[in-house]
């Protein structure tokens, strides 16, 4: 590979949104070289790259760094156009799917962390409006997934699978950690079993961090949140 062609990912073992980046690049079989950041103590090379959040993941690709998840999974579908797909072609079905990442990540995500950094009615509350969203999740997935149960393998993931997976990939650790039980099946019967049908595919499991690690880290930030 050339120097050209060099494709390189700062990024943090347990953050989600890097484990997208992983996922979409293994999907595509793009080479990539990891490097581990510490956030705590974040490299000159890192400032550098992302000066505005300053965060991971970043991606650089021929010296040019792309910043934040869903702009990278954009940037390498764009740019690698050979392997699976993982944006529809079509115009209309490719906004659907761009209107529910930002469903998740908006609304979903902050909502998680919402729930699950809160206690007693604070913590009810949070958890209510969760569901709440997770209804409206589930009703608009009903036309993605007309036969009601999804299947995969490594080349038909897309762009909602791996955002969702980044999402609750790490649901058994925090219900271990915090006793957050998020997904059920009989509330949201299909959005249960995507994730349980994405975290058996390969690539998937591949990606995730290990989990009494990724059990520690919750219970650690858990102790550390501010009330």
């Amino acid at each position: 590979m050339g120097e050209e062609n060099k494709v390189t990912l700062y990024g943090m073992w347990a953050s989600p949104f890097v484990r997208r980046v992983e996922i979409a690049l293994k999907i595509k079989g793009i080479p990539y070289e990891y490097v581990e950041e510490d956030l705590r103590n974040k490299s000159q090379l890192l400032l550098q790259y992302n000066p505005v959040h300053k965060k991971v993941p970043v991606l650089v690709h021929n010296g040019k760094p792309i910043a934040e998840s869903l702009v990278i999974l954009e940037y390498i579908e764009e740019t690698w156009k050979n392997g699976p797909k993982i944006l529809p072609e079509d115009p209309y079905e490719r906004a659907k799917v761009r209107f529910w990442a930002s469903f998740i990540q908006q609304q979903l995500f902050d909502s998680i962390v919402s729930a699950a950094k809160s206690s007693g009615e604070a913590h009810e509350k949070a958890m209510k409006e969760l569901f709440e969203k997770l209804t409206v999740f589930e009703e608009g997935m009903k036309d993605f997934f007309p036969s009601g149960t999804p299947h995969f393998e490594d080349e038909n993931i897309g762009f909602l699978d791996i955002i969702l997976c980044s999402l609750f990939g790490y649901r058994k650790a925090q219900e271990e950690a915090n006793g957050l039980k998020i997904l059920d099946p009989e509330r949201h019967p299909l959005v249960y079993s995507w994730v349980t049908a994405l975290n058996e595919v390969p690539v998937v499991k591949e990606t995730l961090p290990p989990h009494d690690k990724m059990v520690a880290l919750i219970q650690f930030l858990r102790r550390n949140a501010p009330h």
